[in-house]
């Protein structure tokens, strides 16, 4: 990739990882639309690495104080707010560890169609509104309890169907559940540390095993762009929810949605 390949793609991963309007929807349009290659493992690994930084930076207290009191959880047997939040957050991210290892290679052999990515992006965007305009809006994050927890983590899961978005799925399920909205963005994003921490670590591996090439200075320019990019998105989205609530970006997610239906299907 030349350099201006590597910025507009790491944008595209920065912007689209923590909103709710599915990043692998957006991936596709420049190889559809402009005829780009696919970015690499390479490329990848180090996007999400950006994206990780980014949303453990922004949290850093919020991160700092869990982990602690989830240690003390352990050690010294005292359970915290933020312990009992913690533990809630592993728990929600075991469905996603499952069902990603098992059920890998069959959604990359069928559910990686532009034709699917167009379809969820529709179908989960509609979900998202229904979700918003029927939550109660009553709950923070610190009173999820670990059954709600559990289920946001299977509408985590469901996000390994390309398309569907991660953190659109969990906000939905989060607001199905009676969390505010923004308590709903701030559980989502706190349970994709995990998540993209062990992702980024997987395909790291497979990069290591596969013996490609690396170009340091594209995946370098690829970490701080989506580092910057992923910062930026998760300030403005807190800003945006809390005055518009997920309406625009359900508009979002149908247009897109039409855009893709016209390049794949036209």
């Amino acid at each position: 990739m030349d350099t201006f390949q590597v910025i507009v793609l790491a944008l595209i991963q920065g912007f689209t990882e923590f909103l709710p309007i599915s990043s692998s929807a957006h991936l596709i349009l420049p190889s559809q639309i402009l005829g780009w290659e696919d970015q690499g493992l390479a490329f990848d690994v180090a996007v999400h690495i950006g994206s990780l930084l980014a949303v453990i930076l922004y949290f850093r207290k919020e991160v700092v104080s869990l982990l602690t009191s989830w240690v003390a959880s352990i050690f010294k047997g005292k359970q915290t707010d933020d312990s009992k939040l913690a533990w809630w957050i592993i728990l929600a991210t075991l469905p996603a560890v499952v069902l990603g290892f098992t059920l890998k290679d069959l959604i990359e052999e069928y559910l990686r169609g532009p034709g699917v990515i167009a379809i969820t992006t529709v179908i989960f965007g509609l979900l998202l509104w229904w979700a918003d305009r029927m939550s109660r809006c009553e709950l923070t994050e610190y009173q999820t309890g670990w059954k709600k927890a559990l289920l946001i983590g299977f509408a985590q899961a469901l996000a390994l169907i390309p398309g569907t978005s991660r953190s659109g799925a969990t906000i939905t399920a989060a607001l199905m559940l009676g969390l505010g909205r923004e308590a709903a963005a701030r559980f989502s994003f706190l349970m994709s540390i995990p998540v993209i921490l062990g992702a980024a670590l997987l395909m790291g591996k497979d990069l290591v095993e596969s013996g490609h090439a690396i170009d340091y200075t594209s995946l370098a320019l690829g970490i701080l762009v989506s580092f910057v990019a992923a910062y930026v998105c998760i300030h403005l989205f807190l800003k945006i929810i809390s005055r518009m609530g997920m309406t625009p970006f359900v508009i979002y997610r149908l247009a897109l949605g039409a855009l893709l239906c016209v390049f794949i299907f036209a």
